[in-house]
């Protein structure tokens, strides 16, 4: 998942000491979701004493945000998923567009994920697996590029092409088959035409998947699903052969959020 770029130091000088000590606990969530594991790692990530990051880690391990095994070091702890699962739950789209989700993955079989825009980055939401023997590298909560999938080019639909010049090659992707600027601009004037979207392997090697965007009331973007799998089982034709189901999926559910179609 593509790294978020420093704000600079939790809690700087302008912060309340109350508010000090809140980011830099929530800094250390963010080091240890990073990848640190010990006080040496997490005390570099804050730039505060092994003492007062051991005591913020303690109380973090205590509210069960944390764990900590000896010789293991720290890991997310089980609150997370907790308060994960019911911001999951929480939002609207989610809860509106999974059981139109889960009757599209049992017709189809193949991996379906739910995400929004979140700032720069496509937010993956949600991830119905598919019954197919492969496994898509991606998870609930991780950010993805919008330039490279399928989601990420159907929430930008609406955007102008300088917005769309803006989004070009930001973040990487492992795909092979990177069009530049140009032909990624042509194609996204086709998806907006269209109204639905295609990654060609651009994103992941050998995956490639369908999108379609989800309107609101008013008929803005909110978010966006798409149908994944490998190119074993997703060849050209199918992919045609998918897009009038997603599409017509994409606009039961923004039925479902109001949008008056």
């Amino acid at each position: 998942m593509p790294a978020k770029p420093s704000t600079g130091q939790p809690g700087g000088d302008g912060a309340a000491p109350g508010s000090q000590t809140l980011l830099r606990g929530l800094a250390i969530l963010e080091a240890v979701a990073g990848g640190a594991r010990d006080l040496a790692g997490l005390s570099a990530v804050l730039g505060t004493t092994r003492s007062t990051t051991h005591r913020l880690a303690a109380a973090l391990v205590e509210q069960r945000y944390l764990t900590f095994a000896p010789r293991e070091g720290y890991a997310l702890g089980p609150k997370l998923l907790e308060l994960g699962f019911r911001a999951q739950q929480a939002s609207p789209v989610t809860r509106v567009a999974r059981p139109h989700l889960e009757r599209l993955s049992a017709a189809c079989g193949d991996t379906i994920h739910l995400g929004v825009l979140e700032e720069d980055w496509a937010l993956y939401l949600d991830k119905l697996p598919g019954r197919r023997r492969i496994e898509i590298s991606s998870r609930v909560g991780e950010r993805q590029p919008v330039w490279s999938t399928g989601l990420g080019k159907a929430l930008i639909l609406d955007l102008d092409e300088a917005r769309w010049r803006g989004f070009h090659r930001l973040g990487p992707a492992r795909g092979a088959h990177s069009p530049d600027l140009a032909t990624w601009l042509e194609r996204m004037r086709t998806y907006a035409r269209q109204g639905i979207t295609y990654d060609r392997e651009e994103n992941e090697p050998e995956v490639r998947c369908v999108a379609a965007p989800i309107r609101d009331a008013g008929g803005a973007i909110v978010a966006a699903f798409s149908v994944s799998s490998t190119v074993q089982y997703m060849d050209e034709v199918r992919m045609e052969d998918l897009t009038g189901t997603v599409r017509e999926v994409a606009r039961a559910i923004s039925r479902d959020l109001g949008w008056p179609g």
